[in-house]
């Protein structure tokens, strides 16, 4: 039953292995990430990034502090611009009172000038870097289907909203009874 477990702990590192000769093609291949390249976050603790995370989150942070977790910070870079140049800062803080039912969300930042910008906030699921790009910058794929695409300054959701009921209708005949003096429905 041990060795089961370790060969399952196991496998998601060997299948993260590049193909014998994967290099040779990597190489040849222009600047920016394959089809889907997944962005690893992991705990960089005392690094320049991390600093950087830990600084752009202070707040949650702090929040968290009070109620006496002690979150963690994973962090992952990737390059978003289609030519060389803007790295980006993946960041997630990971405790109890800033995770909920779907998971920890992720914020990526980009390095403009000295500061760092929010051009995504709070995602939940695993993040990959298309080869599209739109503007310059590749497109991001969160969990299996939810493209974020380049927007000239953020990156803005390609899946459309869920309809709920039908909104118009409702905000229609509620328009109607304010005008008519009745009192809204709770």
């Amino acid at each position: 039953m041990t060795r089961r477990l370790a060969a399952l702990c196991l496998l998601p590192a060997l299948t993260a292995l590049p193909a014998p000769g994967a290099d040779a093609a990597a190489s040849r291949r222009p600047h920016g990430p394959p089809a889907a390249s997944p962005v690893i976050l992991t705990q960089q603790t005392g690094t320049a990034l991390d600093h950087a995370a830990r600084q752009l989150n202070a707040e949650d942070l702090a929040d968290a502090a009070k109620r006496g977790e002690q979150p963690v910070v994973l962090i992952g870079s990737a390059p978003l611009a289609a030519r060389r140049g803007a790295a980006a800062l993946f960041v997630q803080v990971q405790s109890a009172s800033l995770c909920g039912s779907a998971g920890c969300s992720t914020s990526v930042y980009l390095k403009r000038g000295p500061d760092w910008d929010k051009v995504l906030d709070s995602v939940s699921g695993p993040i990959k870097v298309l080869a599209a790009t739109h503007d310059g910058m590749h497109d991001l794929v969160v969990g299996d289907r939810d493209r974020w695409v380049w927007a000239g300054d953020t990156y803005r959701d390609t899946l459309p909203a869920e309809p709920i009921g039908n909104l118009k209708r409702d905000v229609e005949r509620h328009q109607e009874r304010v005008r008519d003096g009745a009192t809204p429905p709770n």
